[in-house]
């Protein structure tokens, strides 16, 4: 670690954060990184040079334990503790991701309103101008290295990066598995199949495209494609989510394809991060028609596995209104399934989706009681139940949602979380 002063800027190369993802309420880095500290913020920058990370150090900053986070598709996310009430029961985490982008938080606060909020990104794009005059070619030569890949990284080549992340996807990843969670949404992406099975009509992130498997020439094109793009970065990496909405259809040859070429060619093995991780959707369907095979064979990959199903009610009209093609038997089957993954192996871990809203037919909630009581007889140690609030376009109604939300957790022996619709 080497520290400069450049004019007001203080700067800090190769600091070395915690090298686990961890639950705690106070902010904590992961892998390696460098800072810029001024007298009004700190700034985090990855090994590319590209800013991370801004947290600011002023009296009106909102909480000195909050910060915004740039991500890899170039948009900012701030990190509330939402004064700690409740965030941790309905989230699972101590913080709160505010996103700049609609979604379906059934929280209240919107932080890019903020002023202070909206200087703090501005502050970056002052920064890199006050970096470009003081840079030369006299300086160290680490420090000119790495001030050197900061200028490279402008505002405007961030946002080229995150239209190149689209093309190598062939499009954008709409939503991320509410497990993700648990890596910071850290995750590379890598597309098995485009397209979903049931095609919901109240859904807002997918496409209506048939489901249909990329090439495994197209995936080996990704991953070249991606390693490149993360480039120095890429061992501040430990995650992997294969999508998009239902990599389990793709069949386990695929899964196993892509997630070992990722392994070796993203070298994850070596990551500054302990563990590796893989993230995929699946659907009620494909998670019954994966014999205990598939599962065998997850549970042989260099990961720790999550797979998330959305099931959404077991309530028969709630299915027919909300537009989804299965029955509350598959429903139930799934559920069933998913416990008994959950028992039998030590890493595959399978969480499951419902959805809350006020205009759900009634027999909704009951049938949701229903399906807990009779599936789960004693707590769990693996698993958990997402519950994704449908917010009214007509009426924006969340303080319902909520109450739903913590009459369920009350009855559940399964953990149960509010699932957040977050996008890469």
């Amino acid at each position: 670690m080497e520290s400069f002063q450049l004019g007001d800027l203080h700067i800090t190369l190769d600091k070395k954060g915690a090298n686990a993802f961890s639950k705690v309420s106070y902010p904590l880095r992961y892998g390696r990184f460098a800072e810029i500290r001024t007298p009004e913020y700190i700034y985090h920058f990855n090994l590319n040079g590209e800013i991370k990370y801004i947290q600011g150090l002023g009296k009106d900053w909102p909480d000195p334990s909050e910060w915004l986070k740039r991500t890899i598709a170039d948009d900012w996310v701030y990190y509330s503790t939402g004064g700690y009430s409740g965030v941790f029961d309905s989230t699972g985490e101590y913080y709160l991701p505010c996103l700049s982008y609609p979604s379906n938080s059934i929280n209240f606060l919107d932080p890019f309103k903020d002023n202070c909020i909206k200087r703090a990104i501005d502050s970056w794009h002052d920064l890199y101008k006050k970096i470009r005059v003081l840079y030369t070619d006299s300086m160290s030569r680490s420090l000119s290295v790495f001030l050197g890949k900061v200028l490279r990284c402008s505002p405007q080549a961030l946002e080229m990066k995150s239209r190149r992340l689209h093309e190598i996807l062939g499009g954008p990843v709409t939503v991320l598995p509410p497990d993700t969670r648990h890596v910071d949404y850290e995750v590379i992406p890598l597309i098995l199949a485009d397209g979903c099975l049931y095609k919901c009509g109240f859904c807002r992130v997918k496409t209506n495209r048939e489901f249909r498997n990329r090439t495994r020439d197209n995936i080996r094109k990704q991953v070249g494609g991606l390693k490149e793009l993360y480039d120095l970065d890429i061992c501040n990496y430990n995650s992997l989510f294969l999508g998009q909405h239902d990599a389990l259809h793709s069949g386990m040859d695929y899964v196993e394809f892509a997630a070992r070429l990722a392994y070796e060619e993203f070298s994850l093995k070596r990551s500054h991060l302990k563990g590796c991780f893989l993230f995929l959707f699946g659907s009620a369907d494909s998670l019954i028609e994966s014999d205990l095979g598939v599962f065998d064979r997850l549970e042989k990959l260099p990961f720790s596995t999550y797979i998330n199903i959305g099931l959404e009610s077991a309530d028969p009209e709630t299915l027919h209104t909300l537009g989804k093609a299965i029955t509350p038997g598959t429903v139930y089957e799934a559920f069933e399934r998913s416990l008994e993954i959950n028992r039998k192996y030590e890493k595959v871990e399978i969480t499951v989706n419902f959805l809350l809203s006020d205009e759900l037919p009634q027999g909704h909630l009951p049938s949701l009681f229903r399906l807990i009581d009779k599936t789960v007889d004693k707590p769990p140690n693996k698993g958990a139940v997402y519950f994704s609030p449908l917010i009214s376009e007509r009426t924006g109604e969340k303080r319902g949602i909520k109450r739903q939300f913590y009459r369920i957790k009350a009855r559940t022996r399964l953990p149960a979380y509010l699932y957040l619709i977050q996008r890469m």
